[in-house]
Parts: C-alpha cells; structure tokens; sequence
C-alpha cells in the first residue's frame, strides 16, 4: 500500500492505493504556516478515520505546487511511515514526452494529471483541472504534452470581483438559473458560473484547432463538478486522476 498525495494551492489531496485500488480519498487545508509536526498529526488522525493501519504503508509519492509545505510534508510522511516520500519533480520517470519550451518547469500536478489520463482515456486529449487556477492541458495524438494554458480559478475570480468593487457583495457560488440575471447576486453568479464554463468551451475549441484533430476532454480538480455540466461540449469527469498519476508514477520508478 502506498500514501499519495497531491499539494495544491488551497487544499491538499490524499488517498491510500492498494492494488491501483484507491481505498480512500480525503482533503486537508494546504497551511504554509503549519509545522512538520502538525501535519504529521492530520496525517495521523486522516488514516485512522480511514481504517489504515500506518505499518501497511510501504512507501509514498507526493507532487506539489508549494515549495514551503511540500517540505513540511516530507518530513511528516518520513515520520509516520519511516521512509522517504518519492517527489514528482525533474528526474523522475514519467514516460510522457514533454515538449514545452522548459519542461522543467511544469508544474507537478499537470504531469501526473497526464500521466493518468493518457493511460486510461488515450490520445489526443485535453486535460482541465478546476482548482485555484484553472488548468488546460494538450496531448497530441502522440501522447506527447504539448503546453497548455493557465486561467483564474472560479473562487479567485470571484474574489477578485468582490474585493475590488465596492457595491458587489461575496456570494456563494450556486448554479445560475438564467444567462441573464434579474439581481445584483443572480448577475454575479451568471459572470463567474457561466462565464467559466463559456472560457473553457471557447479555449478548448481553439486549442483543438491548433491540434488539428478532435480531442477528448478530461475534467478533474475540486471545481469541477460545478462548471462542467454547464459546459456545452462533451467532457468525461474524472476526480480522482491525480490519485490515479501518482500510482502510475511511483510504479514506474520505484520497484
């Protein structure tokens, strides 16, 4: 068995997989301030709501987009399982041909992403990942990871219109009935609900373009779940491909 985690900008994401069976997915806050010893203890106390008996674990793999807390974690998983996490960073084996500008440079989260969705869904796809940011993702017919594009994420974009407005009021992000809202709040959830949805049918369709080929479309992330059925083109939801990346990749470089 083995821990995986995924650090995120505003959560991070857990599970145990054994097998390539996920036995259970949980979320904690990502807290640049909490100490190697606090998140040791939330490890701790997520693996016993979840059953797992820590001496099971034989290793684990973390990604992540916090420098600070991923070291924070490193320590922690070192502590409570008694060996050294495996990170998801230059060097490792991905098996995905990455042909950015500076592959180096590509953030963690978006190559286990796509390690998983080539394997299970093929190529050519688009990867959209709905989290702090919004994420896009090309892989050509090759299964090599062209590049992508980066957007705010809904709860950015709406604190963005809350903060910087001084008559726009913080509301909670609820479907819209209507494209076309009768109150301030109805208005504001039309822009940042529908809006979103409307970025990543024009995106995608651009991108497919540049591709030359249609595409499948993937969506994971925390926010998706809300904007995607809102989308009009077809899109497959998948919210635990990160879990399933990560899996993928601590087979392939640890025997």
């Amino acid at each position: 068995m083995i821990l995986a985690i995924d650090i995120g900008n505003t959560n991070v994401v857990l599970g145990c997989i054994e097998d390539d069976n996920i036995l259970f997915e949980a979320r904690m806050a990502t807290d640049q301030l909490k100490t190697s010893d606090e998140y040791c203890a939330e490890l701790f106390n997520i693996l016993s709501l979840n059953r797992v008996e820590i001496e099971r674990i034989s290793g684990s793999i973390i990604s992540s987009v916090v420098p600070p807390v991923l070291n924070s974690f490193c320590t922690a998983v070192k502590r409570l399982i008694g060996c050294e996490p495996l990170i998801v960073g230059p060097g490792i084996k991905t098996g995905l041909n990455v042909r950015t500008d500076d592959p180096a440079e590509v953030g963690g989260d978006l190559i286990t992403a796509a390690v998983a969705a080539v394997k299970e869904y093929g190529a050519p796809l688009l990867i959209v990942d709905m989290g702090t940011a919004t994420t896009i993702s090309a892989i050509d017919a090759k299964g090599a990871y062209l590049g992508g594009c980066i957007c705010p994420g809904l709860r950015i974009s709406q604190e963005a219109l809350t903060n910087r407005t001084s008559q726009l009021p913080g509301i909670r992000l609820e479907t819209p009935k209507k494209a076309i809202g009768r109150n301030t709040v109805d208005c504001m959830r039309s822009g940042i609900m529908l809006g979103a949805a409307a970025m990543l049918d024009g995106l995608l369709d651009r991108m497919e373009d540049e591709l030359g080929t249609e595409a499948k479309i993937i969506v994971t992330g925390g926010m998706a779940r809300q904007i995607f059925p809102l989308c009009r083109r077809e899109m497959i939801y998948d919210g635990n491909l990160l879990l399933k990346g990560l899996n993928i990749l601590y087979k392939n470089n640890v025997k």
